[in-house]
């Protein structure tokens, strides 16, 4: 699904609010978001899960085009552990299917 998609279901849902507002509020959730990531804070959506960031270990890593070895620094990686609802949502339909 695209931001542009998620906007436009969020204006139908709540129409009193403006596409200006809804799209700031929005772009304020994402920064919020992404700065307590920052920091090493949690996110727990409730139902949908939880997202973590975890670091990448320092190591030396070989180009496989030049055989090169290259020394990688430590990096961060988000880690996302889905919440038993949606689990829960994601396998009913498939229980049903089969």
């Amino acid at each position: 699904m695209l931001k542009s998609q998620i906007l436009e279901k969020l204006h139908k849902k709540h129409n009193n609010l403006s596409s200006e507002d809804i799209e700031n509020l929005f772009e304020n959730f994402i920064k919020i978001l992404v700065n307590n990531l920052k920091i090493g804070k949690n996110i727990e959506l409730r139902g949908f899960g939880t997202i973590s960031k975890k670091i990448n270990k320092e190591k030396i890593v070989r180009n496989p085009k030049t055989n090169e070895r290259i020394f990688k620094k430590n990096s961060f990686k988000l880690h996302y552990k889905i919440g038993k609802t949606l689990h829960k949502k994601i396998n009913e339909n498939l229980n049903n299917e089969a």
